[in-house]
């Protein structure tokens, strides 16, 4: 039987030659400037949406809290501020612009396709009048219940018998912190903190609500809540022995205290008169 030889090889097919440099060039340089004008025309199509007339903001929807503002309050206020369309207006500068309205604590804004923000509002609520030293006694400044000083008309809450915080700029907090501790101990002698102060070098003072005054002094809020406590604890006695009301006292006194009580002057350091435990 005849056998039947293999072909020979077949030929290798030639290697596909690259472009020409030249080629390879223009082609790098036609994509380059596809792109470039991709990202131009993009670049327009951002810019006429932010300036075009055809997606006004037409609803402002405001929920939370509307108890010292009214809506058309805060429109009027806070509207002139508010520059552009649903595309481009700023919301941190919307933000902004309810936050600056009196009472307005915090303001958060989101837009709502097609034409619409939501501004939802939380407000400050008062805790004391705020008086820095050297500035205005009269200026129009409380401090809310979170510790924040801000300004608002005095008149809101003219019948609402805050206390006056008196202190550094950056104290409020510390201050509120301290009111909530010592005004329920005084309370349980009837009396009602009307005036706390903090003088610079860091020393405590408290007007009652009948100008009686009290010197705590200087300490950690503990020392000074402590310091008060037993203060509390035996000015019934002192007050009691002489039938009169307290005056002023100084609980800065090593083991003790001294008392001026209205007609009557009386000291009460330690081992000798009204004892301090």
């Amino acid at each position: 039987m005849a056998t039947r030889q293999p072909h020979a090889a077949a030929r290798a097919a030639p290697a596909p030659q690259g472009l020409p440099p030249d080629v390879r060039l223009m082609n790098a340089v036609a994509t380059l400037v596809y792109l470039l004008a991709a990202a131009g025309a993009a670049a327009a199509g951002v810019m006429w949406l932010m300036r075009s007339p055809l997606f006004p903001i037409r609803v402002i929807q405001l929920d939370g809290e509307l108890v010292r503002n009214s809506v058309p309050t805060l429109r009027a206020n806070a509207e002139p501020r508010l520059a552009g369309n649903f595309f481009s207006i700023d919301l941190q500068q919307a933000r902004a612009a309810f936050e600056g309205v009196p009472w307005v604590r915090q303001a958060v804004v989101r837009r709502v396709w097609p034409d619409r923000l939501d501004v939802q509002l939380q407000e400050h609520h008062a805790a004391a009048l705020w008086e820095t030293p050297g500035e205005d006694p009269g200026a129009d400044r409380l401090v809310g219940d979170q510790g924040e000083v801000f300004e608002a008309n005095l008149g809101d809450v003219e019948d609402e018998d805050l206390p006056t915080f008196a202190g550094p700029e950056d104290s409020a907090p510390q201050m509120l912190a301290l009111y909530r501790r010592l005004q329920p101990v005084l309370a349980g002698l009837d009396m009602r903190i009307a005036r706390l102060a903090l003088s610079g070098r860091g020393s405590w003072r408290v007007v009652l609500d009948d100008d009686a005054a009290i010197e705590i002094g200087r300490g950690s809020d503990d020392e000074l809540l402590a310091r008060t406590e037993r203060f509390a604890r035996t000015l019934g006695q002192v007050t009691a022995r002489y039938h009169a009301p307290l005056l002023y006292a100084d609980l800065r006194q090593a083991g003790g205290y001294a008392v001026r009580l209205r007609g009557v002057s009386t000291a009460a350091p330690a081992g000798t008169g009204p004892k301090t435990h």
